[in-house]
């Protein structure tokens, strides 16, 4: 009978769960053992959109919330530690700027807050800033922009991971420009970095697209700036 009941998941495009399922579910009525049924083929659903969203993320690696600490972080008072936690702030189109040293924290805590987004159905890809930079000078060489950047378009949340670590080339100033244009107002930002407002122009060389970024980053941002020492130096097995 289990054999029949798969080949009408199959059929229906349901999940094979179904029809492995059937035989451990207790229930005292049929009604009681669909409910049970469906309930199961629903979580099976719901983790495989959520494994399917991290994978399409591609975090260099998953962290969560889990016992992080938030105690060396300064927050604005107009942002609730909660829409941090939950994310909500990206249904609003905000972006967030994490700032501070190496090692404080940043990248775990912008990992944390794309997982709980992809959690809420969000869809997030996550880039080292040098490495988007890299892709979209490629993509633009191999006739595949329009295509590149069409797949971020798809994202509610980006994530630029150690922005200002490396000196960029004024075509890859421009293309990222592009990407932060394209977002602006339409999708949210995460930006972690160790570089101070007044020294981008370091990296992008050109004053007015230094400017214009920033203005376009700063608008309907928050800046949460992180205090504490390295925690890889602090837990670092050298003495």
């Amino acid at each position: 009978m289990n054999e029949i009941i798969a080949a009408y998941c199959k059929a229906l495009r349901l999940g094979v769960s179904l029809a492995e399922n059937c035989d451990i579910i207790k229930a005292e009525t049929h009604q009681e053992f669909l409910a049970k049924l469906l309930e199961i083929e629903l979580k099976n659903r719901e983790a495989t959109r959520i494994n399917r969203g991290l994978k399409q993320a591609k975090f260099d690696v998953i962290k969560t919330f889990e016992n992080y600490s938030f105690k060396d972080i300064d927050i604005p008072e107009k942002l609730p530690l909660e829409s941090i936690r939950n994310a909500d702030f990206i249904d609003r189109r905000e972006n967030l700027i994490l700032y501070g040293g190496v090692g404080t924290g940043k990248t775990h805590l912008a990992t944390a807050i794309g997982v709980e987004a992809i959690n809420k159905g969000k869809r997030v890809r996550f880039f080292r800033t040098a490495a988007l930079v890299n892709e979209l000078v490629e993509a633009k060489a191999s006739g595949e922009l329009k295509r590149f950047l069409k797949s971020i378009e798809k994202c509610d949340l980006l994530i630029c991971d150690e922005w200002g670590y490396l000196p960029l080339s004024t075509e890859g100033a421009q293309l990222l420009f592009q990407v932060i244009s394209d977002c602006y107002e339409r999708r949210s930002i995460i930006i972690t970095t160790n570089l101070e407002f007044g020294r981008w122009n370091s990296i992008f060389y050109d004053e007015r697209l230094t400017s214009a970024i920033i203005d376009r980053i700063i608008h309907h941002s928050y800046l949460l700036l992180f205090k504490g020492e390295s925690y890889r130096i602090q837990h670092s097995t050298i003495n």
